[in-house]
């Protein structure tokens, strides 16, 4: 559309210039007839996009995304807040921190930070919030995400997934014997650990096997 209209607007400055240049009136009345053809044309056209406005969106949207990993939370009896550090995030127009609630999640959109933007998205909170009492606020450094909760009551944390991975971690240690629960434990440390943690565990494992043998002791670790 804006190629349609510069194309007219040539078309209109060479009638123009030869409107000036013209002696005869019947080819002064055809040129003006075509002058104001031309001018309702380009007044029927679309006003173009002005190039600032047009710079302003691509730059907003500009440079590459970052994922927002870490993070702290702490809650009162009506709000679970976040905060998120990011650096002169205070020096941003206000509208390009922009946060979309939903009952059970939200997402954090940060624009056109020092060429980047950053985004945060938390699905399946462990309880609903209202999306109506819900806020952010722009600190130094710092962006505070307020979800209002809809029952005032404790959160143990966050989402849905932290909890049950809490509840399958607790069940590893929950047994009824003492012996099953400390070979979960030195399990799971021999499965996370590193190369100096494993030949600890596999050492204590081997001794523990002879004491045994002796008939030292009776559990079996």
């Amino acid at each position: 559309m804006a190629g349609a209209r510069e194309e007219l607007q040539k078309d209109l400055e060479e009638v123009k210039e030869l409107i000036s240049k013209a002696t005869r009136k019947r080819i002064r009345d055809v040129l003006m007839t075509e002058k104001h053809k031309l001018e309702l044309e380009i007044k029927n056209q679309p006003p173009p996009k002005p190039k600032e406005v047009a710079e302003e969106e691509k730059s907003s949207l500009g440079g590459y995304t970052v994922k927002i990993n870490n993070y702290g939370w702490d809650q009162s009896d009506k709000f679970i807040k976040i905060y998120i550090s990011l650096n002169g995030v205070q020096k941003l127009p206000a509208e390009n921190v922009q946060v979309n609630f939903t009952e059970r999640s939200f997402d954090l959109l940060v624009k056109n930070l020092n060429g980047k933007n950053y985004t945060m998205t938390f699905n399946n909170l462990l309880k609903p919030i209202s999306v109506e009492g819900s806020s952010r606020k722009i600190k130094t450094d710092m962006v505070l995400v307020m979800c209002r909760k809809k029952k005032e009551e404790k959160w143990d944390c966050l989402t849905q997934v932290e909890k049950e991975s809490k509840e399958k971690e607790k069940a590893a240690y929950d047994t009824s014997d003492p012996s099953e629960g400390l070979m979960n434990i030195l399990k799971k440390m021999y499965a996370e650990g590193d190369d100096e943690m494993k030949r600890t565990i596999n050492k204590a494992w081997v001794e523990s096997r002879e004491k045994q043998s002796k008939g030292d002791i009776p559990m079996d670790i």
